[in-house]
């Protein structure tokens, strides 16, 4: 039976300012109602297997854990990476926990920032590479090109094999346009997806033999396992050691077992603005439009709001992009230069580049509304059953208002019960808590004042989440 590998990792920079480092595309609904990591557990309904192995980094475990419980799929195991070491490890160690478990394992390992707009083309080239898989190959996905795209690497197709499959001739970076061309001309080449299918134990027994130093560092990294809820913890130092590198790299272009399946599914990687217009449903004048959007004498652009209405006359080719904090106007042409955009973002060390204005927590979230000097104004949502931990500040002081709902507050060891429109003061170094006993969200509206207003003055004694 199958054990799917979902890769929950990447930060998306070129879909900035929707994706950001603390909540990067894999966890946006961008080409539907559900995110892309759900989308991408969904599409396997339909295919026998077991439970997938999540791998994502430590700083989104609970984005990855509360969107899988939204789903009710059942408990499903959260692998976290404490550093980012691309994709050969990752799958390094989801092999030696699956291993642990099933000696015979077939991995399926797929990235969770894909879409495929025919499910049922997936699930039967799934069914093609299994026997290939079973017999010891190391099978890849090849996508059946539909363009000269010069933003994939591709897969020369070899001999024909019995079955569906074909051996690889060989792994090619990206190519020039005129190459690319020649590519696409030629029918023997397909794009490189990044899905896998192979035994866990034949992954293993490649990557000794080509990248020793990466199996053993993994081996090491998951000798010590920390179990936390759903999520897996590993030795961070032994994983820190481990050389950064992709699968293709380390084991695909050397491997002699390798294997390609041609997939025709509607697959896109949404690696830019212009793919993800290119996947989504326009009106009569090529336009998508998302939120709050009038648009005059417009054509075959992308205008997305998520608070405020934008309104456009007279534009053609426009990506146009509002978040609660920031606005991207870019040419459709040139949307993957916005990684530039982020890159100086970083050189400024502006918070934008890894922060929303509405930060997501593991018991709710929080929209910071408005700031200045010695004040900020934050709107705070509590889950029901959901606490926050018992902290103190050193130089601000709160006060809260309850929007809606019911908020049980504890300072100082007093505790007390707060209603709709009812409000309590919580002063500086007072030890304090905030929990929703209530079965509906608890909306709240939180001041702040002091001295200093970061995060960082917050210092736990108590916390379920692991964070004191």
């Amino acid at each position: 039976m199958l054990k799917p590998i979902i890769m929950a990792g990447g930060s998306g920079t070129r879909l900035w300012p929707l994706s950001r480092g603390n909540y990067p595309k894999q966890f946006l609904p961008l080409a539907g109602k559900h995110s892309m990591l759900q989308q991408t557990l969904l599409r396997l309904n339909g295919v026998e297997h077991q439970p997938p192995l999540i791998i994502c980094n430590e700083e989104h475990r609970f984005l990855a854990a509360e969107q899988i419980r939204q789903l009710e799929q059942g408990v499903m195991q959260i692998l976290l990476e404490p550093v980012g070491r691309n994709t050969a490890p990752a799958i390094a160690l989801a092999a030696l926990q699956a291993c642990q478990q099933q000696d015979d394992a077939i991995l399926l390992v797929m990235a969770a920032d894909h879409v495929f707009t025919d499910v049922e083309a997936l699930h039967q080239a799934i069914a093609t590479a299994l026997p290939f898989a079973e017999s010891g190959k190391m099978v890849t996905f090849g996508i059946t090109p539909t363009q000269p795209e010069t933003g994939y690497g591709y897969i020369q197709q070899g001999q024909a094999l019995n079955g569906g499959g074909f051996t690889v001739a060989r792994f090619v970076e990206k190519p020039g346009s005129a190459l690319a061309q020649q590519y696409l001309d030629s029918g023997d080449y397909l794009w490189n997806s990044g899905i896998f299918l192979f035994k866990a134990s034949r992954y293993l027994e490649e990557l000794q033999k080509f990248r020793l130093d990466i199996y053993q560092a993994c081996q090491d990294a998951l000798s010590e396992q920390t179990p936390d809820m759903d999520f897996i913890r590993i030795k961070q130092h032994a994983f820190e050691q481990c050389p950064a590198e992709s699968i293709d790299y380390a084991v695909m272009e050397k491997t002699d077992a390798a294997v390609v399946v041609p997939l025709d599914a509607g697959w896109n990687d949404v690696g830019g603005f212009a793919a993800l217009w290119q996947i989504s449903a326009k009106d009569e004048h090529g336009n998508v439009l998302s939120g709050d959007v009038i648009a005059h004498d417009t054509r075959n652009s992308l205008v997305r709001s998520d608070d405020k209405l934008v309104a456009t006359v007279g534009v053609d080719d426009l990506v146009i992009i509002t978040t609660k904090d920031a606005v991207l106007v870019a040419h459709k042409d040139k949307t993957q230069d916005v990684k530039q955009i982020v890159a100086e973002l970083q050189l400024a060390d502006r918070h934008e580049v890894s922060f929303h204005r509405e930060v997501y927590r593991p018991w709710g979230k929080y929209d910071s509304v408005d700031s200045g000097a010695r004040f900020q104004v934050k709107r705070i949502t509590v889950k029901p059953g959901a606490k926050l931990s018992v902290q103190m500040h050193h130089h601000r002081a709160e006060h809260w208002i309850v929007v809606s709902g019911t908020a049980k507050v504890t300072i100082n060891d007093t505790e007390q019960y707060l209603t709709e429109n009812q409000s309590v003061y919580i002063p500086i170094t007072a030890v304090h808590a905030l929990e929703n006993p209530g079965k509906v969200d608890l909306e709240l509206i939180e001041v702040q004042s002091g001295s200093y207003l970061g995060e960082d003055d917050i210092v736990r004694f108590e916390d379920r989440y692991g964070r004191s």
